[in-house]
């Protein structure tokens, strides 16, 4: 495993995005692990953040891409840190854009802030973790409403390494239908891979316990 995704799987633990116990996904999943990057909460840690999406976005897509959209509302603070890091560490201007919950009718009017999206425009989604595909469902309609835009590919933090709606991975449905390449800075296979019973600032955070109830939930919701 590359270096950097070590150090990243450390600084999701020392931010408190990376945690374990029972929790409920966006899916209505139980799930024994969960990534909340609404804890990532000063400016270092989003500085910090953006450098490590850059890295994975350059090494999968390269940056032949105009604009970086994150969906509301957590993706807004992932797509501005992660332009402000191609430009400081690629020397590559890109554009970022998020969509707005509701439609503003006065001033900045319409359902995007930040940049437009305009034909031709290749577009790289960016969001936080992806278990079941639905966010995708909501964020492709306002992508192609815009006009004849290339979406390029979609970058998470994390891949769960679960299903779907089906039988496949959702990294893997979304690619398929609809002809995105995906990405993740880690996945979840290489975070256990660091992790299980190796002791990290003096604590095990993966035990045999967690680790019996990490395999039953791949058990359940695991690609067959």
């Amino acid at each position: 495993m590359e270096q950097y995704k070590k150090e990243f799987i450390e600084f999701m633990v020392d931010c408190g995005v990376l945690k374990f116990g029972d929790f409920v996904t966006k899916s209505g999943r139980k799930t024994p692990f969960f990534v909340n990057t609404g804890f990532y909460r000063t400016g270092a840690q989003l500085r910090k953040l953006g450098e490590y999406y850059a890295k994975a976005i350059n090494e999968k897509y390269g940056l032949d891409f105009d604009v970086l959209f994150g969906p509301a509302y957590k993706g807004i603070p992932l797509s501005v840190a992660t332009s402000m890091a191609i430009d400081e560490h690629y020397n590559k201007e890109i554009k970022y854009c998020s969509n707005r919950k509701e439609v503003k009718d006065h001033g900045d009017t319409g359902i995007l802030l930040g940049s437009p999206i305009a034909d031709g425009d290749k577009v790289v989604i960016i969001e936080d973790v992806t278990t079941a595909g639905t966010s995708i469902n909501e964020t492709l309609p306002i992508i192609n409403a815009q006009g004849n835009v290339d979406v390029v590919g979609l970058v998470v933090s994390v891949d769960r390494c679960e299903r779907g709606q089906g039988e496949k991975s959702a990294l893997d449905e979304i690619q398929e239908k609809f002809g995105i390449k995906t990405t993740a800075i880690v996945t979840m296979k290489e975070v256990v891979e660091h992790l299980y019973n190796k002791p990290y600032n003096g604590k095990v955070i993966i035990d045999d316990s967690l680790m019996e109830a990490i395999d039953a939930y791949y058990d359940q919701y695991g690609v067959k």
